[in-house]
């Protein structure tokens, strides 16, 4: 109960400020009536959605009634900056005048605010709130295929040209649009690939999230086969279970499920793909996340199978894993590719010059491609989305990366 009130209370002051840049545009009862309606509307609805109602034909409700209350406090958050800077200035006004001139004088001073401040506030306001919604609406499956090259002096000459897609973080419980769906799926493979990487967070919570995606998903076509691990959704270890053998069937069950599609799940295992009579290793470990996430991944067993000198691509969800371990290990990862991180699903981009998210605050590799002690980390943004319902700025991402025999890499 007290984190609802402390939460109403936020909610009231920022609201209290929005609503003064408000009524100093428009002075009509009616309109404020409605601008209220709507406010309650939105925050009742968040309130009421938190509490248990389940997931329905038209997707998660709690997450839209989340991402419906972004989109109306983020851009009053901004109004508030604006006019709290502006009361910066007006409060000592206030109290001088209070002082030299009487307390009639500092009460008659206060409620005046500048209707231009105001009108730059609402229209600063308007661009997140109309990105939000795009976000919800359209940017969820705004997909982006990413192609990037990467040359290395020891790959076997058999697989100059060879070409990897990379998809992440499903999260198919999320989903509401199962054509956008079924167009993402064909998208890939249009890319042609000799092989697709899935790595990791296929559902939410529950093997079952994925039962109506499974003959979608069973379309991936690659030459080589499709390839996946296992991320830390996929446990279901954010979720109350009836019993613990409820638990880890569903486990077993989305195994299954990864079976049915076609994908060879790597459980701390490796694989050879050969062509040639020339082989590279692709290695899959079980999820691995510092700061609390479980910690299932076991390097050492993944890798027992292969040479050290053998050219290795490695799977694994979570990319602090490479930073805590993978780079400092005595093996040589030619190349990991990660997901998890969603680049928040909201960030600004401009692809070549700038890219910003705060989960670089959280995660030191958190989108695109990173180089460390000769060794290289794909972050893929993730094709579904968690939480907020939306993406604004951080697109869905269909990775693909070619393999080049050389030395540079620009």
């Amino acid at each position: 109960m007290l984190r609802w009130i402390i939460f109403l209370l936020i909610f009231v002051v920022i609201d209290i400020y929005a609503f003064q840049a408000f009524r100093s545009i428009s002075k009509n009862i009616w309109l404020s009536i409605v601008y209220w309606c709507i406010t309650l509307t939105v925050i009742g609805n968040f309130i009421f959605r938190f509490y248990g109602i389940n997931r329905g034909d038209f997707g998660n409700p709690q997450a839209f009634a989340f991402g419906f209350l972004i989109a109306f406090v983020v851009p009053k958050m901004l109004i508030l900056g604006i006019m709290f800077a502006e009361d910066i200035f007006r409060v000592p006004q206030a109290i001088f005048r209070y002082f030299t001139e009487g307390s009639n004088a500092g009460i008659k001073y206060m409620p005046s605010r500048r209707s231009f401040i105001s009108k730059i506030a609402l229209g600063i306001a308007a661009i997140p709130f109309g990105a939000i919604l795009y976000g919800i609406y359209r940017g969820k499956y705004n997909f982006k295929v990413l192609k990037y090259t990467l040359s290395f002096e020891d790959l076997p000459e058999a697989f100059d040209g060879y070409k990897l897609t990379q998809i992440s973080d499903v999260h198919s419980g999320s989903f509401d649009n199962i054509n956008k769906v079924e167009y993402a799926i064909d998208l890939i493979n249009q890319q042609n690939s000799d092989v697709i990487l899935f790595t990791g967070d296929m559902v939410n919570n529950e093997a079952k999230e994925m039962l109506p995606y499974v003959d979608i998903f069973s379309k991936l076509k690659a030459k080589d086969g499709l390839y996946s691990v296992l991320g830390n959704h996929d446990y279901g270890d954010y979720l109350r279970w009836s019993s613990d053998e409820a638990k880890a069937q569903n486990l077993e069950d989305l195994k299954t499920i990864q079976k049915q599609i076609g994908f060879d799940l790597l459980l701390n295992e490796s694989r050879f793909i050969e062509r040639n009579g020339e082989k590279i290793a692709l290695v899959g470990v079980e999820n691995w996340g510092a700061g609390g996430f479980k910690k299932a991944g076991d390097l050492k067993k993944a890798v027992s199978a292969i040479d050290k000198n053998d050219f290795k691509i490695l799977m694994s969800h979570d990319p602090s894993h490479w930073e805590k371990q993978v780079i400092q290990d005595d093996y040589h990862y030619h190349l990991t590719l990660s997901g998890h991180t969603h680049g928040m699903q909201f960030g600004i981009e401009i692809p070549g010059w700038f890219k910003w998210s705060p989960v670089k605050w959280r995660y030191k590799y958190w989108a695109g491609i990173y180089e460390e002690l000769g060794q290289y980390i794909n972050v893929n943004r993730g094709f579904g989305y968690l939480g907020f319902p939306g993406r604004v700025g951080i697109w869905p991402e269909i990775t693909v990366i070619e393999l080049k025999k050389g030395t540079s890499n620009t």
